[in-house]
């Protein structure tokens, strides 16, 4: 198992560097300049260009892309992004002070993903064939093909203001305050019952798989009740290709987070990025897309591992 995950982890290094380098060349292809955002529009035409050549060489932007690419990959070797070129703040910072938020929101959302995802996918597959099943299929349809920021918008205009249950908008401390859980509530929703839809239908799918197989129909014939077989042999044993949809639900999640913090004004790293890709912020952008990466590649490792625990055939040398 250790020199599986040593394995692993060196081989996400290629990873982690090839998005760097993607992320880091496309945004310098991207038409516009950053130094002239910050020329001041009432500056004489006469002094513009030695302040546009100032601030290309404050920030080295007048050096070779080469040389800005290898000085890039130093600074983030040691974990420095540089500052923000529009709030002139460490990005590091901003991006710590944000992660909590935006961890704390895709946890929420993808255990709701989970525990709906599941529960729908079984519940269909029990019954499949029925008019329950197709219910449920046609629900998880829906959850699939919604657009997300269309679904934020109807929250707020349902539960903000026809019926002012529940903030619009906004931030308020941690979940385990009714402040801090009455904001996470329609943003959660939003991104968890997304991604329930996929899942739902993965589970299904699974869960027919394997719930006419020897060992099902061995433990009915034990005289084990229903929901014993279901839960204890079937369900199982078609959570194994279900963790690595996981994985990828997280990933979902995460891209998702985009949109939906934008919409509900969610101070976290989607919300973050936005802004800084709006302002053509390179070191904002850089870090957050590289902060991203990372958390795919450790949600994959642990679904790999995770499959270790719930298949003990599988092995690892």
């Amino acid at each position: 198992m250790r020199t599986y995950v040593i394995k692993r982890l060196l081989l996400a290094i290629p990873t982690i560097v090839g998005a760097v380098t993607l992320v880091f060349f496309a945004i310098h292809l991207a038409p516009g300049d950053p130094a002239a955002l910050f020329i001041p529009p009432d500056l004489p035409s006469n002094q513009t260009a030695e302040a546009y050549a100032q601030i290309r060489a404050q920030y080295g932007f007048d050096q070779p892309l080469p040389v800005q690419y290898a000085r890039y990959l130093q600074r983030v070797a040691q974990l420095d992004f540089g500052q923000s070129l529009r709030q002139k703040t460490n990005v590091m910072d901003d991006l710590l002070r944000r992660i909590p938020n935006t961890f704390q929101l895709g946890f929420v959302a993808l255990l709701l993903s989970v525990l709906v995802g599941v529960t729908l996918g079984v519940f269909s597959a029990v019954n499949r064939g029925s008019w329950l099943d197709n219910a449920t299929m046609f629900g998880a349809l829906f959850g699939v093909s919604m657009p997300s920021f269309w679904f934020a918008l109807m929250l707020i205009l349902v539960f903000s203001v026809m019926l002012p249950l529940l903030p619009p908008s906004g931030f308020d401390g941690p979940i385990y305050s009714w402040q801090g859980l009455s904001h996470l509530i329609l943003p959660a929703v939003v991104l968890g019952l997304g991604g329930a839809g996929g899942l739902a239908r993965y589970t299904r799918s699974s869960m027919l798989e394997v719930i006419n197989n020897d060992y099902v129909r061995t433990a009915r014939a034990k005289g084990l009740r229903d929901t014993a077989v279901i839960v204890r042999h079937a369900l199982r044993n078609a959570l194994i290709p279900l963790a690595t949809i996981l994985g990828l639900s997280f990933g979902q999640i995460l891209s998702g987070t985009v949109i939906v913090e934008t919409v509900f004004a969610w101070p976290g790293i989607g919300r973050y990025l936005v802004s800084a890709i709006n302002g053509r912020d390179f070191p904002a952008v850089q870090a957050s897309v590289l902060l991203v990466a990372l958390s795919f590649v450790f949600a994959n490792l642990s679904t790999d591992l995770l499959l270790v625990y719930i298949d003990p055939r599988i092995r690892y040398e």
